[in-house]
C-alpha cells in the first residue's frame, strides 16, 4: 500500500491543549488515514547542516518552547522509535547521493509530537524524525523527499510539519479578533492555487512570484516541510485542502494531503 504524504501546520504548542477545528481535522484525518506502520515527520524544528534522522528506540517529548502553562510543558508523547526506519531513510538517500547521518539522541520537537498527540492519541505508531537544511533550497528540500517517497511502499506516512504562515513579529502586533491582513490571505490563496495547478516551479520560487512572501516567511524554515511532502509526493494535483482556518488572527493552520486514494 502506497501512504499518502501530508503537511501540516502545527501552529502555536498550545494546539495540544486548545485543538479547536484543527485539532478536530487532524483527529480526523487520523481516523481516516490507512493505519500506517511508521510516521516519519520532518519538522520546522530540527535544523542541522547535513540531514540527520534519528534512530532513538524511545524518544524523549521535547518541550522546545517557553513562556507557555506548566501544564503543557507537562505533556508527554511517549509513541515508541523506531530505528529500523532510521536505517530505511539513511539507506534511501545514499541512494540518491544525500549526504545523511544519524543520531542516537534526538526525541520528539512540538513539530512533531503536538500535530501527532491529536491525529493518533494512543501514540502507538513508531515515530522518528528527520531534519530541515534552513540554509538550503525548495529544490533541494523537493530532492530531499523524492529520495524518500520509496518508504512510502513500506507503509510509511511521511509528515511535513511547518506553517503556511509564519511572522511571529507581526503576530505579536495583530489585534486579537481582527482578520488576517490582505498580505496573509492573498499568499496562502496564491499557495493554494499553485498547489492545485501542479505548479512546482513557481512554488519552488514563491520567495520570488508569491505576493508578500517575505512577509510572511521572513525566514523559510516554516515552508520547507511543504517542499519536502511535495517532493515525496508524485503528481501533486491529486491535493486535498484539510484545513484553511486561521488561528490568532493572522496564523494560518492549512493541512495538505497528497497522493490520497
Amino acid at each position: 500500500m502506497m501512504m499518502p504524504v501530508l503537511f501540516v501546520s502545527h501552529g502555536a504548542p498550545t494546539l495540544a491543549l486548545e485543538p479547536g477545528e484543527t485539532g478536530a481535522a487532524l483527529g480526523k484525518l487520523g481516523q481516516q488515514l490507512p493505519q500506517p506502520a511508521a510516521i516519519l515527520v520532518v519538522s520546522a524544528h530540527w535544523e542541522t547542516s547535513v540531514p540527520t534522522v534519528s534512530r532513538v528506540r524511545q524518544p524523549e517529548t521535547i518541550h522546545d518552547f517557553r513562556g507557555f502553562s506548566d501544564e503543557l510543558h507537562k505533556l508527554q508523547y511517549p509513541a515508541p522509535g523506531t530505528p529500523e526506519l532510521a536505517e530505511s531513510v539513511v539507506l534511501a538517500l545514499q541512494q540518491a547521493e544525500i549526504p545523511v547521518q544519524a543520531d542516537d539522541a534526538r526525541g520528539l520537537d512540538h513539530g512533531a509530537w503536538v500535530p501527532l498527540s491529536l491525529m493518533y492519541p494512543q501514540a502507538d505508531i513508531p515515530v522518528t524524525q528527520l531534519s530541515l537544511q534552513p540554509d538550503r533550497s525548495p529544490a533541494w528540500h523537493v530532492a530531499l523527499g523524492h529520495a524518500l517517497r520509496p518508504l512510502r511502499e513500506m507503509r510509511v506516512l511521511i509528515i511535513g510539519s511547518g506553517s503556511i504562515t509564519h511572522n511571529l513579529d507581526a503576530l505579536r502586533k495583530h489585534p486579537q479578533g481582527e482578520h488576517a491582513p490582505a498580505w496573509v490571505t492573498e499568499f496562502c490563496d496564491w499557495m493554494a492555487a499553485k498547489i492545485a495547478d501542479g505548479d512546482e516551479a513557481s512554488l519552488q520560487a514563491y520567495r520570488q512570484l508569491a505576493p508578500h512572501a517575505v512577509l510572511n516567511h521572513p525566514t523559510d524554515e516554516h515552508l520547507l516541510p511543504l517542499f519536502v511532502a511535495l517532493g515525496a509526493a508524485g503528481d501533486i494535483k491529486q491535493s486535498q485542502r484539510l484545513n484553511s482556518v486561521m488561528t490568532y488572527g493572522m496564523l494560518a493552520m492549512d493541512i495538505w494531503s497528497f497522493d490520497a486514494s
